[in-house]
């Protein structure tokens, strides 16, 4: 009896081992055919020709040695661009070795998303685009076809997307790269490529050539008159005293009898160039510089003063004192010094905490930091709508230790104590409410409507959101490690002075160079371009008295810490 339950005790442990194998050897054989999935639509490129992996940029060459004091070494290390035989710094990835091996890793990373129906769009297909055409060009290391902004959507990118945030940003020429990436540019500066080699579709278009590995598919953008081109991120930046000699210096200059503020953007940003000064009939393009810096502004009259006496005589060359008034203003165009940005080369050590409640300027805030520092900030939750726009952040870790602060909103003791240090963002809650409101209904950028302010909603909303925006400043208060408490109006009011004091916490190098990229660039593409108002009050009597309430909660906390109080027009007082 013994020996037939020993056999059989003996067949069944061979059968267990039997579906074990048969299930690892399943296992693989799937993992085989996912990844020649993911590879075999991407024809092999030329190894030598392709660009560097773009969200493992360089570090900008002001910072590259700087670093930030208080960081431990990292075994993340950066990529840089291979430019005839320049030194490699620091220890690069050790499978990453050639630019092939880190296309296969964007080919990766691009086939986790959903595919579209069609991986490839026919070359004889004929459908309506807007704007032109101009064909498939290389984009590569050494040929760059168009050298100004970028953004991605990972998954819904269309060519009239990349076209309207180029035209917006004053750029003539929209490419699509690897269906998802959009460049701007205003020349063309590479030869072209075989149009096979830009057979990608869009993300988010069937039909659209959207690029391909190192490759462009251009479009020249849809053509406004002169006078009626609607750019973002145009700001006066204000008056300037500059000598006769200084002037002559600069990149261009363009002498128009009929000269408008807005031509002479035009003419500026179709250099390419972030700066327009303007005095009638003369217009002058050229790089941010510390002659523009906030101190060396001058009264705004002069530069009334002298526009109205150019305007009398406009058809000679003016011929300017040797001081002169100049009006300067920032076009769209995004210096190039201000583009890159990396992850920390030194992991650090400590975790700091970008905290403010929902609302309350984070990402504009995360933003300036980005501009000032060179450096990602990280997040504590994933948004792809920010990733989209540049935050790249947004997809590392939090606890990596690669970004130089972390968005939160968290406000529980142990998710604050998890940080060693914090800049607590504060906003008066009326903004904040509004704002939040405002994102929840619309989105980053658009506005709640009348029905929506009127809706049962937004009572609802005060009512669990208000007491958050006093309970979030008051738990960090008080189990907050190391802070240094930020107030949103202040930094709209003094913006250097409280950039100084955020990159001073976060122990960064800052030079003059950054300092005026964030001055130039301070909006970016997520602060509402129009302060867009309900046409009523939305908050009743009820609802100001509570929020009253936490203001003097929370002011009367700030005090007790020692930190100054709440901004005088949070409440009269």
């Amino acid at each position: 009896m013994v020996a037939p339950l020993y056999k059989l005790h003996c067949l069944l442990k061979r059968a267990q081992m039997l579906l074990l194998c048969l299930g690892i050897a399943y296992l693989m054989a799937g993992s085989i055919l996912l990844l020649q999935r993911s590879s075999v639509r991407v024809a092999q490129p030329n190894l030598a020709s392709l660009p560097p992996m773009l969200s493992l940029a360089a570090p900008p060459t002001s910072l590259r040695a700087a670093g930030l004091g208080m960081r431990a070494r990292s075994r993340w290390a950066t990529i840089q661009s291979v430019s005839g035989g320049g030194a490699k710094a620091g220890r690069h990835w050790p499978t990453s070795r050639s630019l092939g091996v880190q296309h296969l890793h964007r080919r990766w990373f691009h086939s986790l998303l959903p595919e579209s129906p069609e991986q490839r769009v026919s070359l004889h297909r004929s459908s309506k685009h807007k704007g032109t055409y101009m064909g498939c060009f290389l984009h590569n290391a050494s040929d760059r076809a168009l050298g100004g902004t970028m953004l991605y959507d990972l998954r819904k990118m269309t060519s009239s997307l990349c076209q309207d945030t180029c035209s917006e940003s004053g750029y003539q020429f929209a490419g699509l790269e690897y269906g998802a990436e959009c460049h701007c540019g205003n020349r063309i500066s590479s030869p072209r490529a075989p149009e096979e080699d830009c057979s990608l579709v869009c993300r988010g278009e069937r039909g659209s050539p959207c690029g391909g590995v190192g490759r462009l598919s251009i479009y020249k953008v849809e053509e406004q008159l002169p006078g009626h081109r609607k750019f973002r991120n145009v700001h006066y930046r204000g008056c300037f005293k500059l000598l006769k000699s200084t002037v002559g210096t600069f990149p261009v200059y363009s002498f128009q009898p009929n000269l408008t503020t807005q031509s002479c953007i035009e003419t500026c940003t179709d250099k390419e160039l972030p700066l327009a000064v303007f005095k009638k009939p003369n217009c002058f393009c050229t790089w941010t510089s510390s002659l523009f810096s906030l101190n060396q502004q001058s009264d705004n009259q002069q530069c009334v003063g002298n526009t109205a006496a150019n305007h009398t005589s406009n058809s000679t060359l003016a011929a300017p004192t040797e001081h002169d008034g100049y009006q300067v203003y920032n076009t769209p165009v995004l210096d190039s010094r201000c583009k890159e940005r990396m992850f920390l080369p030194q992991r650090s050590s400590s975790l700091v905490a970008l905290s403010s409640f929902p609302g309350a300027g984070n990402t504009w805030v995360r933003h300036l930091i980005e501009l000032v520092t060179g450096y990602y900030t990280g997040s504590f939750y994933f948004d792809g709508t920010l990733y989209n726009r540049g935050f790249k952040g947004e997809k590392d870790y939090w606890k990596s230790g690669r970004s130089i602060c972390i968005k939160t909103h968290e406000s529980g003791q142990k998710e604050i104590e998890m940080f060693d240090s914090a800049i607590l963002l504060i906003r008066n809650p009326y903004r904040s409410l509004m704002a939040e409101f405002n994102r929840k209904c619309a989105g980053h950028l658009g506005h709640a409507t009348d029905t929506q302010w009127k809706s049962k909603e937004w009572p609802e909303f005060v009512s669990s959101y208000a007491p958050w925006w006093a309970s979030h400043a008051l738990s960090w208060l008080k189990f907050g490690r190391r802070l240094l408490v930020v107030h949103y109006e202040e930094l709209q009011r003094a913006l250097l002075p409280q950039l100084h004091l955020i990159t001073s916490f976060l122990n960064a190098t800052m030079t003059e160079e950054r300092l005026l990229c964030a001055q130039s660039n301070q909006d970016g593409h997520f602060k509402r371009s129009v302060a867009q108002q309900p046409s009523f009050d939305p908050f009743t009597p009820d609802m100001r008295e509570m929020i009253d309430s936490f203001i003097h909660t929370v002011d009367q906390a700030l005090q007790s810490r020692n930190f100054s109080g709440l901004p005088q027009e949070y409440l009269p007082r």
